[in-house]
């Protein structure tokens, strides 16, 4: 069904997950390590990536980092930090959901679904707001013409406003659209993305709108 990367050094943990996802009809590639995983990801279409944090030579959050300048595919992080600062550390590189070690492989694969599903929804041949176009087919992103470059989870919050104008939505609306009802983070996580976001759009995110005490919404200004 998808092209999947799983960058874990542990050859145990990468066995597990490798299994895990052939049951669930992926094509599996692995890597031990972040440099091996690069040059796969420069070489090989990937529909999306697992990606340890601790790993030898390249950490993940560098890994993610460099992923991000060539590929908006979705990355679910592997981490044994449960802490919030390492998750927002994670979702400021671009990763578009967490794990924390120890995790039910079937849990993964589930979520790894749920991503996927999302990634090829939609059916609208373009989505146009002031200076931004958005081509769902091919997921790309256009801003004045020129294509820009955003996570996984950046696309899905542009497309959802940019599918609904002037429609209010609080964060918590938000993250359970964007994230699932089964995330295990803050809304924190959504008013980061939205900020990045915005810097990518430069002048254009002023599109998106926050309302005090209710949340964002997505307003076509002239």
């Amino acid at each position: 069904m998808a092209n999947i990367l799983i960058v874990e050094d542990e050859k145990n943990m990468q066995n597990i997950i490798t299994e895990y996802m052939q049951r669930g009809g992926h094509t599996c590639y692995t890597a031990d390590d972040g440099v091996d995983a690069l040059t796969i990801l420069k070489n090989n279409p990937m529909d999306l990536m697992i990606l340890d944090i601790m790993m030898p030579h390249l950490d993940g959050f560098s890994v993610c980092k460099f992923a991000r300048e060539m590929s908006n595919l979705p990355i679910i992080m592997l981490t044994a930090k449960s802490s919030e600062d390492d998750k927002l550390k994670g979702y400021e590189y671009g990763t578009d959901d967490y794990m924390t070690k120890p995790f039910s492989p079937k849990v993964l694969l589930a979520k790894v679904n749920a991503l996927l599903r999302r990634t090829s929804s939609g059916s609208v041949d373009t989505l146009n707001a002031g200076k931004v176009t958005i081509i769902p087919a091919s997921r790309k992103v256009f801003l004045e013409g020129e294509e820009i470059t955003l996570t996984h989870k950046e696309y899905e919050l542009l497309h959802f406003f940019m599918s609904n104008p002037s429609q209010i939505f609080s964060r918590e609306q938000l993250l359970n659209r964007i994230w699932g009802y089964d995330f295990e983070g803050t809304t924190r996580t959504v008013d980061t993305h939205i900020k990045t976001l915005r810097q990518k759009l430069g002048d254009e995110g002023k599109h998106i709108v926050t309302l005090i005490r209710s949340g964002y919404k997505f307003e076509v200004m002239p």
